[in-house]
């Protein structure tokens, strides 16, 4: 068994969007694909958005493009990589996730490119069930 890592999947969620929730939403499933099979080898996957959207929803903000966002969507990240053990960078023009992968670097943290890199990772696990 692999050693447990919190692992931050960062890649493009509002970026290229133009705002539009629907491709905001597509790009989160995207992120989201990557969780199973981390999850699957023993990892435990986190993805900012996860954290940051409750947050804004509980603060009274309209969504991702209200301007209290500003104040909630990166500082959730940098609070999470105090906690990462590592990153998972998906492809994508991202200013958030390279910021991500900057403080990981700064903090000594792996950062993987490709799900195959990740210790323990098996790309064909299924659920059981």
């Amino acid at each position: 068994m692999t050693k447990s890592l919190m692992i931050l999947i960062a890649g493009p969620y509002a970026s290229g969007t133009d705002g539009d929730p629907a491709l905001m939403r597509a790009n989160l499933d995207r992120l989201e694909s990557a969780a199973w099979p981390l999850f699957a080898a023993g990892h435990i996957p986190m993805i900012g958005e996860w954290v940051a959207l409750p947050v804004l929803s509980s603060a009274g903000a309209t969504g991702p493009n209200d301007p209290l966002a500003a104040q909630v969507m990166y500082p959730t990240a940098e609070r999470l990589l105090q906690r990462c053990d590592a990153v998972l960078r998906l492809p994508g023009a991202s200013r958030g996730a390279d910021q991500d992968v900057a403080i990981a670097r700064e903090r000594g943290l792996p950062v993987y490119t490709a799900l195959a890199d990740v210790p323990g990772v098996v790309l064909d696990a299924a659920p059981v069930g």
